[in-house]
């Protein structure tokens, strides 16, 4: 997922590129859990959303967490409907790489999703994860509700404390609203289950997050 060109700086609205009629079809399988990735979830499952760079080593990263029902990768944060991968690459869709998690509060609660986001990458590149340069790239908390949007905030304050303690700089995270979930292509999903040999750049600083 390295390519040479890359766009730094989301494209207008009226600038973005046509969506596409329909969304790709997806094995409605976790291919780690055995779980299904297409809602409906039942009660009491949740969903979280994070862009933390390529989400071949993101979606990894969360499937791998003890308890987590499924994950799927995808696509938000931009404007083109129905985007295909390619698109995305093109800088011009406006979305992020996201990788949606579906979880049990009462088994795993949001702040630990949280503690692991802000470990498993690095939060202060701007539109760029490592090697892999892009707004597709950028680092993002997405919430479905308010209780995400306070916890999500208030971590994103203690991690930077955290960060300058450490020597490094500002966080660039986004923190918005969960807009729409576009599911990427079929071959993407848990791909590095399929591929365990695959491309992975995630890393993150060595720095663990503490709640305040």
């Amino acid at each position: 997922m390295i390519f040479a060109a890359k766009k730094l700086v989301l494209p207008d609205p009226a600038d973005a590129l046509p969506g596409n009629p329909e969304p790709p079809r997806v094995t409605n399988r976790h291919f780690v859990t055995g779980n299904p990735i297409v809602p409906p979830f039942p009660e009491p499952l949740r969903l979280a959303l994070f862009g933390l760079g390529c989400f071949w080593g993101a979606e990894r990263r969360f499937w791998s967490y003890p308890q987590i029902f499924s994950t799927a990768v995808g696509y938000s944060g931009g404007y083109t409907v129905n985007p295909t991968y390619d698109q995305v690459c093109t800088g011009m869709t406006g979305h992020s790489e996201v990788v949606r998690v579906v979880y049990d509060p009462e088994l795993t609660p949001y702040g630990e999703l949280l503690k692991l986001f802000w470990e498993a990458h690095n939060p202060t590149q701007g539109m760029r994860q490592g090697n892999d340069i892009g707004t597709q790239y950028r680092s993002g908390i997405y919430t479905y509700d308010q209780e995400q949007w306070n916890l999500a905030i208030a971590s994103r304050q203690a991690f930077q404390e955290q960060l300058s303690r450490a020597g490094y700089g500002e966080i660039t995270t986004e923190i918005l609203p969960a807009g729409e979930f576009y599911y990427a292509e079929d071959y993407h999903q848990q791909y590095l289950a399929k591929n365990p040999g695959g491309y992975c750049g995630l890393g993150g600083l060595g720095v663990c997050y503490a709640e305040k």
